[in-house]
């Protein structure tokens, strides 16, 4: 179907310049202009062969040199899903790049527009209430950032206590390390402050092993 979706895109709206993104498994996504993006949604949603009437999400991923911005769309009718994807060029940490809102073609586009702007700095043209949904108003900086860094006090408060702190989380991954006779098959996506002391007894087993190794 997304090969019908690319064609139907490129007749009906020629600047989309739609293409399918190869992945290796999974659905295969739409590619199309950020310029487009709005006529992209009305032609998928009034078309009678995909009656795409339904936004189930609008999520942002950062890379470094851009914001993808991906749309879920489903059809209840159809009972079709597709996602459509747009690369908005990100210049440094500090861009807020920007695209139009679809929230005159889904209604649901309002709150879901507002998130990706709060935690991505995605800033969605013409939106009808544009302003954070997640943090307050007054928050630094876009949390799903990559180079995103934590202030350490909102008003009088401070953010992250160290008393509250469950550093037992963030040594889980050298725990188990530690207890694992081969610790570079141990991986994870989880990051934190590790302990001196758990980061150290890391080193010493690496050493260890190493050693161990080239005898």
């Amino acid at each position: 179907m997304s090969n019908e979706i690319v064609d139907f895109l490129n007749k009906e709206v020629p600047t989309s310049n739609a293409k399918l993104l190869e992945v290796e498994a999974g659905d295969v996504p739409v590619v199309v202009e950020a310029s487009s993006i709005k006529d992209v949604c009305f032609a998928l949603r009034d078309s009678s062969d995909f009656k795409f009437e339904v936004l189930q999400v609008i999520s942002g991923v950062d890379y470094e040199d851009r914001i993808e911005v991906n749309y879920m769309l489903a059809s209840f009718t159809k009972n079709n899903e597709v996602i459509v994807k747009v690369n908005l060029p990100k210049e440094n940490k500090d861009s807020i790049p920007e695209i139009e809102s679809v929230c005159d073609v889904w209604k649901s586009a309002n709150f879901l527009e507002r998130e990706t702007y709060d935690m991505n700095g995605v800033k969605f043209l013409n939106h009808p209430d544009f302003r954070r949904i997640l943090c307050p108003d007054d928050w630094e900086g876009h949390p799903l950032r990559k180079d995103y860094v934590v202030q350490e006090k909102y008003l009088d408060m401070v953010v992250n206590p160290e008393h509250k702190i469950n550093q037992g989380d963030f040594d889980f991954m050298t725990k188990a390390k530690l207890e694992s006779d081969e610790p570079k098959k141990i991986t994870g996506s989880w990051k934190g402050h590790v302990s001196d002391e758990m980061a150290d007894a890391l080193k010493r087993k690496m050493d260890s092993l190493a050693a161990a190794k080239s005898e």
